[in-house]
């Protein structure tokens, strides 16, 4: 009867350590979100914060610091194409409106119309914050550290699904560019 007992107690101890393994170790609770991304920030004209985290998801992303009366800002149309064109492959397009270099309207409901409106822009904007020096929102410190400061508008970084820079582009590297769309396929 006690050997009974100690089979017993044997199974469910054995039960028991099978699930917490199966639980500590199954992908979606071990996985990890990369720091750079493990931040909540408000949507552009919205109270809704975003968990850029969940949003990212360990997919790559590319993070654009944004303006609306910028001469770039027509650049928006192509990071829209790329979104709709990369998506379904894993690709997060993720904008950053900033006022850093003066060009983000003041009000931002008509910041919002620009891009929404005027640009057909559906990948996550985020509502104006900086994006330079000591007062950079969370995650374009973690990208500054990582790579170049934005020195202009719509400076695009890519990121791998690890939370890494792979590639700093500049202003003038349009989204339809050859260079930026081979480097988004090489992390897909």
């Amino acid at each position: 009867m006690v050997s009974t007992v100690f089979q017993s107690v044997n199974r469910y101890f054995v039960y028991a350590v099978i699930g917490f393994f199966n639980i500590v170790f199954s992908t979606s609770s071990f996985a990890v979100c990369a720091e750079i991304f493990d931040h909540k920030m408000r949507q552009l004209h919205s109270q809704n914060q975003i968990d850029i985290c969940q949003l990212v998801d360990q997919k790559p992303a590319l993070v654009i610091n944004t303006a609306s009366h910028c001469g770039f800002t027509r650049q928006f149309k192509g990071l829209e194409k790329l979104h709709q064109q990369y998506s379904d492959s894993g690709l997060v397009v993720l904008g950053f409106a900033s006022d850093d270099f003066n060009q983000e309207d003041k009000d931002e409901s008509k910041a919002a119309d620009i891009c929404y409106v005027n640009y057909g822009v559906t990948f996550t904007m985020l509502a104006p914050s900086s994006v330079k020096g000591k007062q950079a929102n969370p995650v374009f410190q973690g990208l500054n550290e990582q790579a170049k400061s934005p020195s202009w508008n719509f400076n695009k970084y890519l990121v791998d699904k690890q939370g890494k820079v792979v590639k700093h582009f500049g202003s003038r590297v349009s989204p339809e560019s050859k260079e930026l769309v081979q480097a988004i396929e090489s992390v897909l």
